[in-house]
Order: structure tokens, then C-alpha cells, then sequence
């Protein structure tokens, strides 16, 4: 969930790596650290902060020169942030740096072990216990020392080290947390995430688990962590430099939200075959046989990725007529689950390295299941993991909370939800029709968003709500799940998401006018059922944001999305509410794009 970058080449490297800190600051922004080679012999330079990578920047003396360095932006895990507590770690004698990303699970015992041999820690984390570990190894090659530290850890890591008696060299290692080499000319640089490479290159190779490598400035090599070589190929970065840029938004998440038309433009460009209104995804590795044989779809996901699986386990059921649900990965893994050999099981992750997406990827395949994947990020752990999958294509998202690919996993879940439904018992005409409305959504997403200064109006009035209840029916309620955690993510309000019919059962005890309810109301065969929630609200003077295909006469307020196939539905009633979320938490002076306590990729448990 923190950011790595480092460099070791020809090039002053204090700049360089503040850039890159930048652009990594969405993974992790409580504190930030960096250290280079000195020119002096035998020892490391260091500036650390707490709080923002301008504050780090601020500290940074001008004369800070050197080729070689490491540079961390945390998110605490082990200790409250704090000068002391950021990235990196050095020993007493100013010898060994480390950033880490990940949790040692085993640190308390091996902190215990290195106090007894008289070793004095200045930090709360559990990543100094690799850097005391390292320093404290008689071996001769910093390789060496670093396989021996890793040897006695338990737990996740990414971690690049630096050794003031190995000046010429980076050495890094992965197990569980995303580590990717940049290849230069005459230099090479490492990160956590392509983003704070492709200014500077777009050759990449990443790492596997349990895997390291040597950086040198004119080479890399790669090898396990018992020693043997592997032959890492480099491979290119898609994304342009630029895509990370703000492109004149006042933050990220409102430059995300107002990219999905195109963004849902780049998920269906070249999948639709008309021809037998069905849907190509080369990517699946499952030939038509096999999904005939599918018994059952389980949906893996954590927080914004399982809402989009519940409503992709709605869209398979509905069209393929396969049961299909969606569960939290980080809970499935843990309640020993009956593994099927007929159940078809899908990760879906943004990053595609989120630890209990991947940890239940691994568990799964061991126990020999077939597992797909769909993920953003090409490349990415859980890409390589899978079997097959389905890549979203949503571009670069740097705002912690997720908006546009949200909307495009979902839209690629209606992609295979056609594609298995084509092959079992989705008829051409049903084919043409859904085909026909995802053409749709492109215009029709561009078209909520034009009415955005309506929605920016109606945030202010919200603003003041302590919390809110969110609810839908069916197709509805996922949508309501995933607005409920994007007001709860930036604007801090309290919301909670029920189905509409369980307000009786329970909920509607809440109702007062100090409480508004939002509620998903399509134009379905729900519609006079939904209605009748409406009525029990306004019975009792609740007030109600209606999000609905026309005007509702029981709610205060309603906005109006574009009608289109009832099961495409749910995809454009969630972007409406992106903007509430985003305007109602502007309203309150919140820092969107860096909501507090979270953080964008989860790398640890």
C-alpha cells in the first residue's frame, strides 16, 4: 500500500526520486523518506517526514547530490506516522537503507532476538528488523546478505536495499508486493507501480514472488531467492506519461469521472462480433466446451471490485443462466470453502496485486480450481496468476477511490456475461439487444455528466447530512453499495446500504427527516415495489434522493439517468452518484483524491 521508487545511473537522483514519490503519493501518504550514495566513503544520506512528498521536498537541503537512491511514501502500518517511522530504515552506523512495502509477520519475535543481541531499534515498524538483519550479516555480497535476511522473515515485502560498501548496486526482492524494474539507457530505476517509471522509461520487467534482482547502472539480473538465475524479458508499458497528469481538473477523481465514456469506449472496442451478437474475449483461455461445462461463477473481490462482482454475478445468472455470486476474497480464503472443480471463480482486482484477492487466487489454484481474472492493470500479479481473464482497460487511476474502473469492470462482466451466455442459452435476438445497449453507454454516461452542476447543487444541501441510507432492490442494490462506500471513502459522512426490502425489517426504525435516504429506482418490473419503499419512507418524513429513469412524485429530489436494457441499467445509475459523492465531500473541504486512513493498492492483509 506505500510507494517505491529507486535509481541508480548517471543522473542526479534527489529530483528524480521526489518526481516519482509524487506519483506514487496515492498509494501512500502519511509520511515519505529518501536517501542517496554520498560522495563521502562508506555511508548513506537520509531526509525523512511526516505528513505529504512536499513536505519531504521542503526538507531536502540543495546540496543533496548523488547517483544512486532509494525513496518510500508510507502508509502505516506498524507505528503512527512520524519522522522517525517513514522509509527508509538505516542501521546505527549509516551503512544499510531499506524501503519495505508489506507486513513482516514474524517481527515482534525477531525484534525480540535482535534486542537480546544488544541492537538498539529507533523505530516502531516491523521494516527495521530487515535492515538490522541485513547490516548484521557477515556475508560477502549484498545479495547474500539480503537472502539470508529474507530467510528468517515471515510475511509480504517489497523492498529495495542500498549499501554504502556496494555503492555500484540496487538490490530488490518481491514476495506478495508488487516490485517492477525500469530498464533505461546506462540506467535503471525500480518502483511499486508503473506510474512512477514511464516518465523515464517504458521497458518494464516485474517481478515475481520470490524473486530478486541486482540493479546496476548499465544492467539487471534477475534470480530467485535460493540463487537461481531467472531470464527476465522486458516488456512494454501501455500507458503514456501523460495519463497520469490531471489534464486541467481540479483533482483526479473528477478527471476519472469525466473519462468513462471514453473509458467504456476502450473496454468495448474490438470485443463485439454482430455477425452472431456475441462478444470475442481472446483473453479467457476457455474454449466453448468448457463453459458449457461450468456449473457455478464465484466472484472474488474487496471493497469497490466485489460490489462490480455482485453486479457481474447478476449479469452472468441473467444471461448465461449459471448461478453465480460474489463474496469478499479477504473472507473467503478463511471459512475453508468447498472448492469445486465445475465452479468457474473470477478475481477481480483494480490493481490486480490486491494481497486478499491474490492470497485467495493462490489458494485456489493450489486446490486446483480454474481461475480468471479482471484487472486494469496488465501484467499485474493476479494477470499472471489467473488462468485466463478479461482486462478493463480503464486507463491509469490515481484518485484512491475508484470511479471509471469500477464502471468498466463492470461493463467487461456484461461483456462475459454474453460472451457464456451466447454459448449456453442467450438467444441472438437477446445477444443483439444487449450488444445494441452497451453501444449505448458511451453517449448516455456523457450525458449524466453534463447534467453534473445540477447534482453539484443538490451535494450542497447533503453536505450537512451526519449520515445517510442508501437503497435498491435486486440490480439496485449493488449500486447502492458501491455509493454508499464512495460517500463514506471521501466525504467521511456515515452511510450505510440495505435493500429495499429489508427496510421493514429493521432500518426504517432510522428514518427521521435528519436522515436522507438515496434510492435506486429503475424502470423495471421492481418499479410500483420500489415505489412502495418510498411511500414507507415519506410516511414517516424521511427525505429522499430518488435516482430513477423519470421523475418520482413520493421523493424530494430526483435525478434523471438515460433508460437503457434493464440489465445495463445499473451502470449508469452509479455515476450520477460518483458526483454526488465527489461534490458533497468538495462541499465539506475534504482532500478527494487522498481520503484519510486509506489508501489505492492493497498490498497487505
Amino acid at each position: 500500500m506505500c510507494g517505491i521508487v529507486g535509481y541508480i545511473g548517471k543522473r542526479d537522483v534527489a529530483p528524480l526520486l521526489l518526481e516519482g514519490l509524487a506519483r506514487l503519493e496515492y498509494r501512500g501518504y502519511d509520511s515519505a523518506g529518501i536517501v542517496v550514495n554520498s560522495p563521502k566513503a562508506g555511508a548513506l544520506k537520509m531526509v525523512k517526514a511526516k505528513g505529504r512528498v512536499r513536505d519531504l521536498e521542503a526538507r531536502v537541503p540543495k546540496r543533496f547530490a548523488g547517483t544512486t537512491g532509494i525513496a518510500h511514501t508510507r502508509w502505516a502500518t506498524h507505528g503512527a506516522p512520524s519522522d522517525v517511522n517513514s522509509h527508509p530504515h538505516l542501521d546505527p552506523e549509516n551503512k544499510v537503507a531499506v524501503v519495505h512495502n508489506g507486513i513482516v509477520d514474524n517481527a515482534a519475535e525477531l525484534r525480540a532476538k535482535l534486542e537480546a543481541d544488544g541492537v538498539v531499534f529507533a523505530s516502531e515498524t516491523d521494516t527495521e528488523v530487515i535492515t538490522h538483519l541485513i547490516a548484521r550479516s557477515q556475508a560477502d555480497s549484498l545479495e547474500e546478505k539480503v537472502r539470508e535476511a529474507l530467510k528468517v522473515i515471515e510475511g509480504t515485502y517489497g523492498i529495495a536495499v542500498m549499501h554504502a560498501d556496494f555503492t555500484d548496486r540496487i538490490v530488490v526482492a518481491r514476495n506478495g508486493s508488487p516490485v517492477i524494474l525500469g530498464i533505461g539507457e546506462k540506467e535503471m530505476l525500480v518502483a511499486s507501480d508503473v506510474a512512477a517509471l514511464i516518465a523515464h522509461t517504458r521497458q518494464v520487467v516485474t517481478l515475481n514472488d520470490g524473486e530478486m534482482a541486482t540493479l546496476k547502472a548499465d544492467d539487471f539480473r534477475t534470480y530467485t531467492t535460493s540463487g537461481t538465475t531467472t531470464n527476465a524479458t522486458p516488456e512494454t508499458v501501455e500507458w503514456e506519461a501523460a495519463s497520469y497528469d490531471m489534464g486541467g481538473h481540479d483533482t483526479y477523481m473528477h478527471k476519472e469521472i469525466s473519462e468513462q465514456p471514453d473509458a467504456v469506449d476502450r473496454v468495448l472496442r474490438g470485443r463485439i462480433d454482430d455477425r452472431f451478437s456475441t462478444v470475442h474475449l481472446g483473453g479467457l483461455n476457455l474454449d466453448p466446451r468448457e463453459a458449457r461445462g461450468i456449473r457455478r461463477v464465484k466472484i472474488l473481490g474487496c471493497g469497490t471490485s466485489y460490489h462490480a462482482g455482485l453486479i457481474g454475478a447478476g449479469l452472468i445468472e441473467g444471461m448465461a443462466r449459471i448461478p453465480a455470486d460474489a463474496e469478499p476474497a479477504s473472507e473467503f480464503r478463511y471459512r475453508n470453502p468447498v472448492v469445486d472443480p465445475d465452479t468457474l471463480y473470477i478475481a477481480v482486482s483494480q490493481s490486480g496485486e490486491t494481497y486478499d484477492v491474490l492470497a485467495a487466487v493462490q489458494e485456489l489454484k493450489r486446490k486446483g480450481a480454474r481461475v480468471l481474472g479482471v484487472v486494469n492493470v496488465v501484467g499485474s500479479a493476479i494477470a499472471r496468476e489467473a488462468d485466463g481473464g478479461v482486462y478493463v482497460h480503464a486507463g491509469p487511476e490515481v484518485c484512491v477511490v475508484s470511479t471509471k474502473c469500477f464502471t468498466n469492470t463492470v461493463v467487461a462482466f456484461a461483456l462475459l456475461a454474453v460472451h457464456l451466455g451466447r454459448i449456453r442459452d442467450l438467444s441472438v435476438t437477446d445477444g443483439k439487444r444487449i450488444i445494441e445497449g452497451l453501444r449505448k453507454l458511451p453517449a448516455q454516461i456523457q450525458e449524466i455528466l453534463d447534467g453534473e452542476e445540477d447534482i453539484k447543487k443538490l451535494a450542497a444541501e447533503f453536505a450537512e447530512a451526519k449520515s445517510m441510507m442508501f437503497i435498491g432492490r435486486v440490480r439496485g442494490y449493488p449500486v447502492a453499495l458501491e455509493a454508499s462506500l464512495k460517500l463514506k471513502e471521501i466525504s467521511y459522512i456515515h452511510a450505510e446500504a440495505y435493500p429495499a426490502s429489508e427496510l421493514k425489517h429493521g432500518p426504517l426504525a432510522l428514518i427521521e427527516p435528519s436522515l436522507p435516504t438515496v434510492a435506486i429506482v429503475p424502470d423495471d418490473d421492481l418499479l410500483e415495489k420500489n415505489r412502495a419503499a418510498l411511500e414507507e419512507i415519506k410516511a414517516r418524513s424521511g427525505r429522499i434522493l430518488a435516482v430513477a429513469h423519470r421523475e418520482q412524485e413520493k421523493a424530494d429530489h430526483t435525478i434523471v439517468v438515460p433508460k437503457n436494457e434493464d440489465e445495463l441499467d445499473p451502470i449508469l445509475m452509479g455515476i450520477p452518484l460518483q458526483l454526488l459523492a465527489y461534490h458533497t465531500a468538495l462541499a465539506m473541504g475534504r482532500d478527494i483524491d487522498k481520503p484519510r486512513n486509506l489508501a489505492k493498492s492493497v498490498t497487505v492483509e
